[in-house]
């Protein structure tokens, strides 16, 4: 008797231990007594080679994979950042395991598949089709998410196939096992030895990386303040960052074209001795005051000598050295850890970022893998260059505010110098502010979306808009208003852009003209469709406004000295303009802001600028900052304000034609003065500058950009007094007419000051407003009597403006508080605080909606706190002595929520010392009665701050006057 074949204990599933059926002969029964099927077996001794190269290599991938599964949901959990090197080293093993797993896997695939597909357990047949299909899912999933032959951009797509790379190995495990239910035993034992072992190991990794999370909310090693200071800059570990970390922007360029593209034509890339008009102000702080003094704008322009210590080398050749040609590198920005304070300075943390393998390498293939792997892995470097304050205001501040140390002026501790941040956090457009004249219908919430554009890019780095769907990138030039170095550097085409971003932030306006240059005279207005016949021989002044509409911080702010804004008006009689609005003939017979054969700025014109003072009351004209000492004046106008410009005209007696009336807002970045310095100094060195020389001097070519105008052409009547018949046709103008008036007075509000007669033409103004049934008057009415201590007329003109309540853009908060300041100065304390908080914490679904919040107004804040604080020194005599400090703490409590904002506020220190001596005192009266040993330790705590807060507030802060 024939024995049967025995099941091969190596044989898959699949087969059972099935015999293979015979093949058929031509004419015969494939049931032929006479014949033995042929045993054929699922897995032969050469395909077990490549079945067991298949297991362990997938165990290794196993177990890989659960120590990055493990960290990554650490990360999840515990909002840390545990993925380190060793952890890039791991990830780069499961990409090797996973493509060496790939060609062993194919070859059994196709050997099993081919002795198993007709085998009788069709159900271990049909569970290893799936099982199949599950681990092709799994490799082609592990294929796409290295980008490589595919670049998945869209993030909802990798999701996907990232889940089933997840996924499909416990799927794959699971049909393994039952596949495996119609063969032989599976050896157990073996696995759970393995996953013992495994666990064990992993376990331990996990634990020992646990140790140590990357923290990116720490402040630089205090060692750093000895080389870096006066700048604020630090570094984690109090060290020096070699150059070439620092100088690496060819590594990003591979990834980030496009970005890079616009990042080598911005200011931010020519920032450091690169820039032509910094190299002069910075070479003059260096001999003027030292180099410890030119660290102070180190931290900002020069951060690639600066940190990698190259600066105070007395080697280091300014002209030369390739780090002073670095500017403000792309590591610079995003290797950023820290944002140490909202001081400006420069006073951030920076720490040499972990890249992944062969990062710095030359050798094109380790380049090769060190890009698959930013691939593969993109998040890690998300995570090192990419931390969440790079899209807040707070991370600009730190080189958009600045204030002059006494080791750089030679004079105060503390000079306020341009300040970005908190002109943009205390506007309307913030969502901040509470006392601004407008507000948009959604706040700006950060600086990225004005300063750094979305484009789009077919770029790795390309991210999807949630709107269009269409795949884009911030804008890395940061267009915005320096239009100086471009053209110094011949990049025409990018200044271009810069130019057209400046469209639209502003606007002009003829308003109106007033017969005579008295205050009482006659003012007709609006002009269009008002309009005025002028008289030969007649003395008028045209009102004219300028108006900051697309701008979220002061205009112009930044290099406020040297920023050259202006008001250029021409007056020509019988002007003639072709199609395209270009003046083609006439006669000027007025003229303001005209340039000479220099082209510089009559110097009588209207600038828009601070017009800064050294000491010895000579103008700062070359950036040269050690030298501040005060403001002439300061005509830079708030977000969504207005500022008026008054010209006297008169018109000649022998005019007899039509007058036109043409006005522009011009912006130079650097005014003459300024470019002959930079000219002569580059003259004196032999380096090269883009311009012309004219005897000597040098000629301003830079480029000017209107950043509005606006045109009328006024009737002239005849000698005789009769109009003239020369057809006046203007446009009408498409501003609405309650806001050119309204503009008007805010205008004349913020020009007035303690002047009466420019608070008294506010007032006409914001009456017309109020006639037009517009809430801006009533509530703006309140503004100017209140400036006047009309308290009484401030109260009825709130009333009237409550009546709107509920009318659409209703600032309900605004009129809160102006309540509560005129109900301060009339003494009710108690109604001016319950309307301050109320202002300060007005919460609505209109507000959630525009996402404003004005919690972090800290004048409104410190303004309550004192209405507190006085409250409270109402309170007199021993019977009150708890409720009078009840509202002492109320009012600390505000205070120091300013110094959460504004650590540098003068107010919040001054009154918090005033407060803390008045609890020192009263802890001190309390221990005469009730000598106790933790009285003694607050008095002592209490002590150390006193003396804080005084200092901070006797240090001599100089700010410059805001309008």
């Amino acid at each position: 008797m024939t024995k049967e074949p025995r099941k091969s204990e190596d044989s898959s599933a699949s087969s059972g231990g099935e015999l293979e059926e015979p093949t058929q002969l031509s004419g015969q029964s494939s049931r032929h007594p006479g014949k033995k099927r042929k045993y054929v077996p699922a897995v032969t001794p050469r395909l077990k080679i490549f079945l067991y190269l298949v297991f362990g290599l997938f165990a290794l991938l196993t177990a890989n994979s659960i120590y990055l599964g493990s960290i990554t949901a650490l990360e999840a959990v515990t909002q840390k950042l545990f993925q380190d090197y060793f952890y890039i080293w791991m990830f780069l093993l499961h990409l090797i395991l996973g493509l060496l797993l790939i060609v062993p896997f194919i070859i059994f695939a196709a050997f099993h598949l081919r002795a198993t597909f007709r085998r009788r357990n069709r159900n271990a047949v049909r569970v290893g089709y799936v099982l199949l299909g599950i681990c092709i899912a799994l490799l082609l999933s592990g294929i796409g998410l290295t980008r490589n032959i595919v670049d998945l951009k869209s993030p909802t797509v990798r999701s996907i196939v990232y889940w089933v790379h997840v996924l499909t190995p416990v799927a794959a495990i699971w049909l393994y096992c039952i596949h495996r239910l119609s063969g032989p035993p599976i050896r157990w034992k073996i696995g759970i030895r393995f996953g013992w072992i495994t666990g064990v190991v992993i376990v331990g990794m996990v634990v020992f990386q646990l140790q140590d999370p990357r923290d990116f909310s720490t402040a630089g090693a205090p060692e750093s303040a000895e080389y870096f200071e006066p700048s604020l800059v630090r570094t984690n570990d109090g060290g020096f960052i070699h150059q070439d970390v620092l100088m690496n922007d060819r590594y990003c360029l591979d990834c980030h074209q496009d970005v890079h593209q616009d990042w080598s034509k911005s200011v931010h890339k020519m920032s450091s001795f690169n820039n032509p008009a910094y190299l002069v102000s910075v070479h003059e702080t260096r001999e003027s005051r030292g180099i410890k003094a030119s660290r102070w704008c180190a931290g900002c322009h020069d951060p690639v000598p600066f940190l990698s210590g190259r600066f105070d080398d007395p080697e280091f050749n300014m002209f030369n050295d390739s780090t002073a040609h670095a500017g403000i590198t792309c590591t610079v920005c995003h290797a950023i850890s820290n944002v140490n304070s909202e001081r400006g300075n420069a006073d951030y943390t920076i720490e040499e970022p972990i890249h992944y393998p062969f990062a710095y390498s030359d050798n094109s293939v380790l380049k090769w893998i060190n890009h698959q792997l930013v691939k593969a892995k993109p998040s890690f470097h998300k995570q090192m260059m990419l931390k969440p304050f790079h899209q807040t205001e707070e991370f600009c501040s730190t080189c958009h505010k600045v204030h002059l140390p006494a080791e750089v002026t030679n004079y105060k501790e503390f000079h306020r110098g341009q300040n970005h941040y908190d002109a943009y956090l205390l506007s309307g457009v913030s969502g901040h502010g509470l006392r601004s004249f407008y507000y948009p219908p959604e706040a700006q919430t950060n600086c990225n979306e004005c300063h750094m554009p979305r484009k789009e890019s077919s770029e790795f780095g390309a991210i999807p808009n949630q709107l269009t769907g269409k795949m884009e990138v911030h804008n890395h030039m940061f267009p915005s208003a320096n239009t100086a170095i471009l053209w110094m550097y011949g990049e025409d085409e990018a200044l271009k852009e810069h130019q057209q971003y400046l469209q639209g932030i502003t606007r002009v306006d003829i308003f109106g003209i007033r017969d005579g240059d008295d205050i009482d005279d006659p003012l007709t207005a609006p002009l269009r469709p008002e309009m005025k016949t002028l008289v030969p021989g007649d003395r008028y002044v045209l009102e004219t406004i300028i108006r900051t509409l697309k701008v979220g911080h002061i205009f112009t702010q930044g290099t406020a000295d040297s920023n050259e804004v202006w008001m250029d008006v021409t007056v020509i009689e019988d002007a003639h303009y072709d199609e395209n609005g270009k003046r083609t003939g006439g006669k000027v017979i007025g003229r303001s802001g005209g340039l000479n054969e220099y082209r510089q700025v009559d110097p009588w014109s209207h600038f828009v600028n601070v017009f800064m003072l050294d000491k010895n009351g000579n103008r700062i004209d070359r950036r040269n900052a050690q030298d501040i000492y005060t403001p002439l004046y300061n005509h830079q106008i708030p977000p969504g304000a207005a500022q008026a410009v008054h010209y006297g005209l008169v018109v000649p007696e022998s005019t007899v034609k039509p007058v036109t009336v043409e006005i522009k807002l011009q912006y130079r970045k650097f005014d003459q003065t300024y470019m002959d310095v930079i000219s002569k100094f580059h003259q004196k060195y032999n380096l090269p500058l883009r311009g012309t020389v004219l005897d000597g001097e040098y000629r301003n070519d830079l480029p000017i950009t209107t950043l509005a105008e606006d045109r009328i052409t006024f009737p002239v009547a005849t000698v005789a007094g009769v109009e003239s018949t020369v057809a006046v046709k203007n446009p009408t103008r498409d501003i609405p007419a309650w806001q050119r008036w309204n503009d008007f007075g805010i205008g004349l509000l913020l020009e007035g000051g303690g002047s009466e007669g420019q608070l008294r033409q506010a007032e006409e103004a914001f009456l017309k407003v109020e006639e037009m049934e517009q809430f801006h008057g009533p509530i703006n009415l309140a503004r100017v009597y209140n400036k006047e201590a009309r308290l009484d007329e401030a109260v009825d003109a709130i009333n009237r403006a409550e009546k709107f309540k509920g009318t659409k853009w209703y600032p309900d908060w605004t009129v809160r508080w102006l309540k509560g300041v005129i109900q301060q100065q009339q003494g009710f304390l108690d109604d001016a605080i319950e309307n301050l908080t109320g202002a300060i914490e007005y919460r609505s679904a209109e507000t959630v909606r525009r996402q404003f919040d004005f919690t972090k107004d800290y004048v409104v804040l410190n303004f309550l706190g004192e209405t507190l604080f006085k409250r409270g020194k109402q309170l007199r005599g021993e019977a009150n002595r708890e409720e009078r400090f009840d509202f002492f703490s109320k009012a600390q409590k505000r205070f120091e929520e300013v110094l959460a904002i504004d650590s540098e506020n003068v107010t919040a220190h001054y009154v918090l010392n005033q407060l803390l001596i008045l609890q020192k005192a009263n802890l001190e009266r309390r221990l005469e009665e009730s000598p106790a040993s933790d009285l003694k330790v607050e008095i002592s705590l209490l002590s150390d701050r006193i003396a804080f807060h005084s200092a901070e507030h006797l240090s001599g802060f100089l700010q410059f006057p805001t309008r």
